[in-house]
């Protein structure tokens, strides 16, 4: 190239270097701004994909922002709304809150509204008692004016007739000032039922107690023919001898036909000498070693048996922690009967009617239950020990370690010691009630028509009694006066005097109620 320049120009060496060099260094300006400017561009492309991608990520990064503002705003706002909802909610508690008590206060009003009437209408009836008792008093000044009179005017009389004059007069007032008596103080006494309920439920309930004595001492055993008999007896009576000395009991073969009587006081030796004595003859082996070991085995059977009769009465009764003991006795009173009714089931039925009235009374349910339950446990042993069923019972009860409300309520059920608990009664009067519901024991008709006859006759024994009825099998005395005699306020002191000469004079079980009737009947024809 410098050689093409030499020779265009035609330019000496030196000078041709040097306009060389310029050249070269011109054309690499040249090149070098080209360059420049070329990597310029490729800068700014660069810088303006880096703006545009910064700028995208500054949006992404805004709309992030924005999104989880959003989120964050979704957020606090549920959460506001939460507390708002419970904030509402304690509101609205508190506001029923305030409501409840306002309630309670209006009715705290309302009752002392009505105490303040109540008390009220007892001043006003004490005033008019008042102005009656001033009245009386005016009215027996009167009537002290008149007898003054009249004792002037019956001078003449003799001592003796002025005397009975006097006190016929007298018993007349007093009758009528009683029968008005006995109707105030009925009202009175309905007035204030509500407070004196307990004491008046517990008081009467303690008089309905009654006593039961009679057991059943036999059982009869059927035999197929009479040669089984003799069988029984065996050789000399070796057989018999030996069933009776085995069993404890007494056996009777007699001329009744296709029966052997078995006889004992003890009900479960009775059951265990039946239950052997059909084993011997359903087994037709009978020798005094079989004997002894069917009794022996039938001795276990019972005892077994009497156990389980015990636990499922304490079960039914819903007594619970009875020893094993306790509830052996309590099976066999299975065996046991009074007037003819069963004294276990006697002893459940009283369970649950003490419980009934201890509900009724606000006691415990459960002490009324168990001493209901144990009220008669005496009898399953009374034969063995003396003294009466309910000592007996208590006696036992205290070597289990038997509370001593449970102990007093079995040993004064009849009344043998002096009740300390309100269960006692409870016990006594439940035991009456079930002994005393129709068709629970047997009575003769004789004694029943002789009730009924008595019940009727002391009725009619009263002045002004026109008819008299004994009804619901002699547990109730319907009695009707004669109007024109009997007034409104001495009807209720002749049912009073009834029903006292009743207690006074007969024996019941239970209660009987006197309902008197006085009837006016006015007739008049239109012609």
């Amino acid at each position: 190239m410098d050689a093409i320049l030499l020779e265009g120009f035609n330019m000496p060496p030196g000078i041709a270097i040097i306009v060389g060099f310029l050249l070269g260094m011109g054309l690499a300006a040249i090149g070098f701004q080209i360059y420049s400017r070329a990597k310029d561009k490729t800068f700014h492309e660069d810088l303006e994909r880096q703006i545009d991608g910064a700028k995208r990520e500054a949006e992404n990064i805004i709309k992030s922002a924005k999104i989880e503002a959003a989120e964050e705003a979704i957020k606090k706002k549920e959460e506001l709304t939460a507390q708002a909802n419970r904030t509402r909610d304690e509101l609205r508690e508190t506001e029923q809150r305030l409501t409840k008590r306002e309630d309670v206060l209006e009715k705290q009003i309302e009752s002392v509204d009505q105490r303040e009437t109540a008390l009220r209408k007892h001043e006003e009836k004490i005033n008019v008692r008042l102005e009656h008792v001033a009245e009386k008093d005016k009215q027996l000044s009167s009537l002290l004016a008149q007898q003054k009179n009249q004792l002037l005017k019956i001078t003449a009389m003799s001592q003796d007739d002025a005397k009975e004059l006097l006190l016929k007069r007298l018993e007349d007032e007093c009758e009528h000032e009683m029968s008005t008596l006995i109707q105030r103080k009925v009202e009175e006494a309905q007035d204030t039922a509500d407070e004196k309920s307990r004491e008046v439920i517990n008081t009467a309930i303690q008089r309905y107690a009654a006593e039961q004595t009679c057991d059943a001492t036999v059982s009869t055993v059927e035999i197929p023919n009479d040669d089984m008999k003799g069988r029984v007896i065996g050789r000399e009576g070796r057989n018999i001898r030996a069933f009776e000395k085995a069993t404890g009991v007494d056996v009777i073969v007699d001329d009744t036909p296709g029966m052997v009587i078995v006889s004992g006081f003890n009900p479960v030796r009775r059951e265990v000498a039946r239950l052997a004595m059909e084993r011997l003859i359903q087994d037709g082996r009978i020798h005094p070693s079989r004997i002894e070991e069917l009794v022996t085995q039938t001795k276990k059977d019972v005892n077994h048996k009497v156990l389980q009769i015990g636990k499922e009465a304490a079960v039914e009764a819903n007594v619970r922690g009875l020893p094993n003991k306790v509830l052996s006795l309590i099976g066999a009173l299975k065996f046991r009967t009074s007037y003819g009714q069963n004294v276990l089931r006697h002893s459940i039925e009283v369970a649950f009617l003490s419980q009934v009235m201890a509900d009724e009374l606000n006691l415990d349910s459960s002490i009324a239950r168990r001493a209901g339950l144990l009220h008669d446990i005496g009898k399953a042993i009374d034969h063995e020990v003396e003294g009466g069923h309910p000592e007996i019972g208590a006696n036992f009860l205290k070597r289990f370690n038997e509370s001593s409300v449970i102990l007093n309520a079995v040993g004064a059920h009849h009344g043998d010691i002096t009740a300390d608990n309100p269960y006692t009664p409870l016990v006594a009067a439940a035991d009456a009630i079930s002994a005393s519901r129709p068709g629970a024991r047997r009575e003769t008709l004789e004694r029943y028509i002789k009730r009924l006859e008595k019940l009727e006759e002391i009725a009619g024994s009263f002045e002004g009694v026109e008819n008299s009825y004994a009804i619901q099998a002699g547990r109730e005395i319907r009695v009707i006066v004669d109007a024109d005699k009997i007034a409104d306020d001495t009807a209720m002191k002749i049912a009073r005097d009834i029903a006292g000469k009743v207690e006074n004079e007969m024996t019941y079980p239970g209660e009987i109620q006197v309902t008197l009737l006085r009837e006016l009947r006015c007739i008049e024809y239109a012609k």
